[in-house]
C-alpha cells in the first residue's frame, strides 16, 4: 500500500482510500482530499515535514502523520 507520504517531489498520484477515524478523516476530507482527487506533490521541508501539496487549484500544507492517513 502506498500513501501520500511515500510520493516523490514533482509526483502527481491520486486518491484511492481515506484511513483514519472520526474527527481526523472529517478535516482531511474538509481540506478537499477526496477519493478520486489528484494531488500534485509540490515541495518537501528539509526535515521532511510537512509537504506542500497542490490540491483542486489550490496550495495545502499537511503533516507527515496525516499524509500517512492518504491511500493513493
Amino acid at each position: 500500500m502506498k500513501t501520500l507520504k511515500d510520493a516523490k517531489v514533482g509526483e502527481t498520484v491520486t486518491v484511492a482510500r481515506l484511513h483514519g477515524k472520526g474527527a481526523v478523516k472529517r478535516r482531511i476530507m474538509d481540506m478537499g482530499i477526496t477519493k478520486g482527487v489528484e494531488i500534485y506533490v509540490r515541495k518537501v521541508a528539509p526535515l521532511g515535514d510537512p509537504m506542500e501539496l497542490n490540491v483542486r487549484g489550490y496550495e495545502l500544507s499537511v503533516r507527515k502523520a496525516d499524509a500517512e492517513m492518504i491511500e493513493v
